[in-house]
């Protein structure tokens, strides 16, 4: 938490235009009531040359009818492979669909200003190769404005605040993105290989990040919460369910590093104010329960509405530390009406054509092989992707280049 004296400022509107565009991925399954803000708030930015909605095949919501009453181009994803999720196979699309230079990835629930993208294109700019923001987030019950800060407050104990060093090859396995806002070199992401090096991956954000950063890519996490929000949630129970359930990481960390994670959330976080108010603190305890309340202050500028829920969120940080340890132990692999097979599912090659070419020439040679031995399920990404078959706009679907 020290880093925070020396951390980055937040992202700031004013920066120019990048050359090339930019071009931004949604992607979307049933998201039919919650995208509208997301793509007014795309429309609204001069600076953004194309919208892609990339819709699931079998969206049980009008998700595309509003993604193009919203101005932005559907592209409908095949069905689903084995050894895929399903965020980063909507993902590989929309980036083999795009034209900018510049590629952003945003949930359908942000609510993006203008302003943001050319922000984000600065710092790639400067020398970042991937850059991903914290948002500012609205919850709009006491509940959530209970529990949320609670769980937001274990990621800055476990990896420190927005804005500090970039995470490089040295710290790989630690570091950390908010699939939510990321912004990417287009190219320099399709020659890496794009989302398909961490198809399996349900913390899909955080382990491309990590195998990029294994790689020497440069991952910087801004504070992005003067140019985007997000409604994540409708109530505690999802925050419950829903952040408890990727908060935990557990299927991109090292059983090392969560049993240290959960050592330290319980020790400095959890456990001191209980010490406290049972009255059985020493002089740590009180210090480190001080220091708690104290986050309280830099973290209010992340939330739209506070209240005394928000001031009052440390107590429940033994509410946070249970549920982390709980999906750590008992990792949940369902989302979205899917469940994915824990470990071990069948990983498919890259795509191919020029950007499997590129991606194998980076790689080792164990990733070569592995790559090699999966050829027959890879085809499957770049054939199914015609234009004729899976999409609703006129050209451009995804297709290996």
């Amino acid at each position: 938490m020290a880093q925070g004296r020396t951390r980055r400022p937040p992202l700031r509107a004013g920066a120019p235009a990048p050359s090339g565009g930019v071009s931004v991925v949604v992607p979307a399954r049933d998201e039919a009531e919650r995208i509208g803000p997301c793509l007014a708030g795309l429309a609204s930015d001069p600076d953004v040359a194309e919208t892609i909605v990339v819709v699931d095949h079998d969206d049980h919501s009008p998700t595309a009818a509003v993604a193009e009453a919203g101005g932005a181009r559907v592209v409908v994803t095949p069905p689903l492979p084995s050894g895929w999720v399903g965020k980063p196979w909507a993902l590989q699309h929309g980036l083999e669909a795009a034209g900018g230079a510049v590629f952003a990835t945003l949930d359908a629930d942000t609510r993006p200003l203008p302003g943001l993208f050319t922000a984000l294109a600065r710092e790639l700019e400067d020398g970042a190769d991937l850059v991903t923001a914290g948002t500012r987030f609205v919850c709009e019950t006491a509940g959530e404005r209970l529990l949320h800060p609670a769980m937001l407050a274990t990621l800055v104990y476990r990896f420190g605040p927005a804005g500090a060093e970039d995470s490089g090859s040295e710290r790989a396995h630690r570091a950390l993105a908010n699939g939510q806002c990321q912004a990417f070199r287009r190219e320099q992401l399709l020659a890496a290989g794009g989302f398909t090096r961490t198809p399996d991956r349900m913390t899909d954000d955080i382990a491309l990040a990590r195998s990029l950063a294994a790689e020497g890519w440069r991952i910087r996490f801004l504070d992005g919460a003067d140019l985007i929000s997000v409604r994540m949630h409708a109530s505690m129970r999802e925050v419950w369910r829903e952040w408890g359930r990727s908060l935990s990481m557990q299927d991109v960390t090292p059983r090392r590093w969560q049993a240290l994670d959960l050592l330290v959330l319980w020790l400095a976080m959890a456990l001191p104010l209980v010490r406290v108010v049972a009255r059985r603190a020493n002089a740590l305890d009180v210090l480190l329960a001080a220091v708690r309340f104290a986050l309280l202050l830099p973290l209010r500028r992340v939330y739209e509405r506070r209240g005394i829920a928000f001031w009052l969120s440390p107590l429940v940080d033994v509410v946070a530390a249970g549920r982390l340890t709980l999906s750590t132990v008992r990792p949940i692999r369902t989302w979205r009406g899917r469940t994915y097979p824990r470990g071990g599912a069948p990983r498919v090659e890259r795509p191919q054509g020029r950007v499997r070419a590129r991606a194998l020439a980076r790689a080792d040679a164990p990733r070569a092989a592995q790559a090699k031995s999966s050829s027959s399920a890879s085809s499957s990404l770049t054939a199914s992707s015609h234009p004729g078959h899976h999409s609703r706009a006129s050209s451009g679907e995804p297709q290996a280049p």
